[in-house]
């Protein structure tokens, strides 16, 4: 693991300085005189000012937003230069599964850490999704809290409550952002146990759109053998979740299966069983994410005799319902994280993937267009008790993106 002590960490006001007002001369007083110098700033227009603030890192701008009112004003015009700005690496938020959502941001493209927390959460236990630089929220004691928010501007809105079941046994949350309409798909696939029978259990797919602001229930069916989980994501407007075996009907050495539903057909007399794709190999779990419209999953490969022990960690791709094996993580790379568990945190964006240790705030990234692994700078998170565990999601940093 890199060890680089030249990491920053910047406090949360970093980024949030007082505002003071822009002034078109400045007065410098030597021996009794009086020199007036104009202001470089005040005679740029709000366009060229705007396009060079645009092409600085995100922090960067942040910290510039904060110099006057006027940059405060050209930071959230939301104008051409903004809009059209190129995305930056995404950012991985780590924080520990406490009370607070208080944690670290790490910046792939300074290679720095910030101190960080989010808005509208007071705690840490969450499912989480984000797409486009919003960030989506549920509740993971009664998943019916969900929150959406843009963590670099801060601005936050609540969702009204999904239907179906009251406490799921399982649930999965993806969210995708339509850039081009302004607005944003939120989908909760709820899986809860038959009490008559715990081998079957009922999966409901709900689907929220902010154009609306309404939520649909379009597709409900009884699994046999098979429950839902905690997996999701939306990838060219396929929902797909990862499901687990509840008993050993059929090929024991199948323990997991991907699914598949169709956000715009929302078909609801289809099995959505017979559309289902077995996982490559034995993992130990399993996670998926969209990265430039293409179905990644990270998984920890298990023994084969023994299920449950991770030995090391796969990526693939789907393609065309076939998985293919993109790169293995190698072995000092994966005893780089000490003690690993059988389940871990990755989430990934745009060309990287992060993988993180619950027990550890070691952080490994793998460049998908360069097919390279790189430890992150060392985090300034300290682990303070042996049972401490750590988690993390990463999410793009967008002035943008609104809800």
């Amino acid at each position: 693991m890199e060890n680089d002590a030249s990491w920053e960490s910047f406090p949360v006001n970093y980024f949030d300085v007082g505002l003071v007002e822009n002034e078109l001369l400045s007065k410098d007083i030597n021996g009794g005189k009086c020199d007036m110098m104009v202001s470089l700033d005040a005679v740029l227009p709000d366009d060229v000012l705007e396009k060079i603030l645009s092409l600085l890192p995100i922090a960067s701008i942040l910290r510039a937003r904060s110099v006057c009112k006027r940059w405060h004003s050209v930071v959230h015009s939301r104008s051409y230069s903004w809009m059209n700005r190129l995305p930056q690496k995404p950012w991985y938020f780590m924080f520990t599964r406490a009370n607070s959502p208080t944690g670290y941001a790490f910046d792939p493209n300074l290679r720095k850490w910030y101190n960080f927390d989010l808005p509208c959460i007071e705690r840490s236990n969450w499912l989480i999704s984000s797409s486009h630089g919003l960030v989506c929220f549920m509740d993971n004691d009664n998943r019916s809290r969900i929150f959406v928010c843009n963590p670099i501007t801060r601005y936050w809105t609540r969702i009204p409550e999904p239907p179906g079941v009251y406490l799921p046994d399982y649930s999965a949350l993806a969210m995708s952002v339509d850039q081009c309409a302004r607005s944003y798909t939120i989908v909760v696939a709820k899986s809860k146990l038959l009490p008559s029978d715990l081998l079957q259990s009922e999966l409901s797919i709900h689907i929220y759109e902010s154009e609306t602001g309404l939520w649909v229930t379009p597709f409900m069916e009884i699994l046999v053998g098979w429950r839902g989980g905690d997996e999701g994501v939306i990838c060219n407007g396929v929902f797909y979740c990862l499901i687990h075996r509840t008993g050993v009907l059929g090929n024991a050495d199948i323990r997991h299966g991907l699914l598949m539903y169709d956000l715009s057909a929302r078909s609801s007399n289809t099995s959505i069983m017979r559309m289902s794709i077995p996982v490559p190999l034995q993992i130990t779990c399993g996670r998926l994410m969209n990265l430039k419209d293409k179905l990644v999953l990270v998984g920890g490969i298990a023994k084969h005799d023994r299920p449950d022990i991770i030995k090391g960690i796969c990526i693939w791709e789907l393609h065309r319902n076939e998985w293919r094996e993109i790169a293995r993580m190698p072995h000092r790379l994966f005893q780089g994280f000490g003690e690993f568990d059988e389940v871990f945190a990755s989430s990934g964006a745009d060309d990287l993937v992060f993988i993180q240790s619950f027990g550890g705030t070691a952080l490994l990234t793998f460049d998908m267009k360069q097919r390279s692994w790189k430890w992150s700078v060392k985090c300034p998170v300290t682990k303070r008790f042996p049972l401490q565990l750590f988690t993390g999601f990463c999410f793009e940093p967008r002035l943008e993106a609104a809800h």
